[in-house]
């Protein structure tokens, strides 16, 4: 039974702006809840990515401003400048209702000078990283003393990333009678400690993603061995034909690895795990999302927080510790109505854990022989677009338009080759089909954007 957002207790204005966002009814984890939040309650809720939660805490959130008081009334803490980015852009757009909020977001990875600015103008709420978060604490720059709202997001992985000391360093700088919550899609030990130290009498809420709620994902397993495994992968990916795929190990080492090893067989792909840097991972993400790359490895910790609607493939090369995991991983294809495919290779010693799994999941998961592989199909895995970077962004006044009336204007490359186009704060990048990156390369180099000559390179 779907409960109507009407069913609230919110100011009218407020409900009409959700309805004119498109929001109609509560997913399940905001039924259970907003009511407990919007009357003050903090909340410990375990609840996965996808499933509504950023307005889960925004409303509450909202409600507890003073939009006339131009100080830090909320912060919202997030594991990465991605999830960060998409969490302040769903505030404002709720946030068009009481109006006249600033939303500032503080990530790492980005210049601290133009954020030292924006602070001193006033904001009423922060979104950010713990790292950039703290270096604006001990710099004296960022004032909590008047916080009456206090996120926690995706909490589980924030711990994974060494992130526990900042974050409680971070609440002691809040008042006490703030109101906070915490959400996680996993509850291990250290995140009950966490809630002890930052929640007070706490509701707790809880929803997981199953596999059966997800009907637009076929499952597949097959059975192999240590020394067949990256064959037996090459045959499943040759076979699916993925445009983009996620292929998830359990540590960052199996992630090295197997990259080096399709790199012998001449496939390329990406690696997100904890070592990168911002830079770095930004270049993989724009290249994985833009088709100049159609495989990206990745350990669960570096993958959250990553919502791309066009995964049509996700492979377990590893069976994860927790069921919850694997429903998470899996979730990340069939996404927007498309159809997805999740597979897993496992190894016989594994049978017992895949048993686990389908039982908890309530699905037959039953294992077969993958196919054979055939070395002469790898080309189906080349990406069509490649990836160049520009030295300017949207702090340059760098629009989209700029960069595609740049490329369109000797008439060589027409608007409609020309793939997406991410504009960052100091950086932009454009694909291009394979047989256009050269002269894309050459045309922008020699022409000016705004005025200014740029720096442009292949990724």
């Amino acid at each position: 039974m779907s409960t109507p957002f009407s069913s609230l207790n919110l100011p009218a204005a407020q409900l009409e702006n959700i309805s004119e966002l498109g929001l109609k009814t509560m997913t399940e984890i905001q039924a259970q809840s907003l009511p407990l939040s919007l009357a003050g309650k903090d909340l410990l809720a375990q609840a996965p990515t996808g499933s509504g939660k950023t307005v889960a805490f925004s409303l509450p959130l909202l409600g507890n401003l003073k939009p006339r008081n131009f100080a830090v009334q909320a912060l919202v803490l997030c594991p990465t400048r991605e999830l960060a980015g998409q969490v302040a852009t769903e505030i404002r757009r709720l946030a068009r209702y009481p109006g006249n909020i600033k939303v500032l977001t503080l990530c790492g990875g980005q210049p601290i000078g133009p954020q030292i600015g924006s602070l001193e103008h006033g904001a009423h709420v922060v979104v950010g990283t713990p790292g950039r978060v703290s270096d604006h604490i001990r710099k004296g720059t960022l004032d909590l003393g008047q916080v009456r709202t206090l996120v926690l997001d995706e909490a589980d992985r924030m711990l994974d990333m060494g992130f526990q000391e900042e974050i409680l360093q971070i609440v002691s700088y809040t008042p006490a009678d703030r109101q906070s919550m915490l959400f996680s899609a996993t509850f291990p030990d250290n995140i009950s400690k966490i809630g002890r130290d930052v929640l007070t009498d706490p509701e707790r809420v809880q929803v997981e993603a199953i596999a059966e709620q997800q009907p637009d994902i076929e499952q597949r397993i097959y059975l192999t061995d240590p020394e067949s495994q990256t064959e037996a992968l090459l045959a499943v990916l040759t076979e699916a034909k993925p445009e983009a795929g996620v292929i998830f190990c359990n540590t960052r080492e199996q992630c090295n690895d197997l990259g080096n090893e399709l790199r012998q067989y001449g496939v390329s792909s990406g690696i997100l795990h904890g070592d990168l840097d911002q830079r770095q991972r930004d270049q993989m993400l724009v290249r994985f999302t833009n088709g100049s790359l159609r495989l990206l490895i990745a350990t669960d910790v570096a993958a959250r927080g990553l919502d791309i609607d066009t995964v049509d493939l996700v492979v377990n090369l590893n069976l994860p510790r927790e069921r919850a995991v694997f429903t998470h991983r899996c979730g990340r294809t069939g996404r927007a109505g498309r159809q997805g495919l999740a597979i897993s290779l496992i190894f016989e010693k594994e049978q017992y854990k895949l048993g686990l799994i389908a039982d908890e999941i309530g699905m037959e998961l039953k294992p077969e022989h993958p196919p054979r592989f055939n070395e002469s199909k790898l080309s189906v895995l080349t990406a069509e677009m490649r990836t160049l970077e520009l030295s300017a962004g949207r702090k340059n006044k760098i629009r989209p338009g700029d960069i595609v009336g740049a490329l369109t204007a000797t008439k060589e490359i027409d608007g409609k080759q020309i793939g997406n186009i991410s504009v960052q704060d100091f950086q932009s990048f454009v694909a291009l089909p394979k047989s256009l990156a050269d002269r894309g390369l050459e045309i922008l180099r020699n022409r000016s954007l705004k005025g200014k000559n740029i720096r442009v390179r292949k990724i």
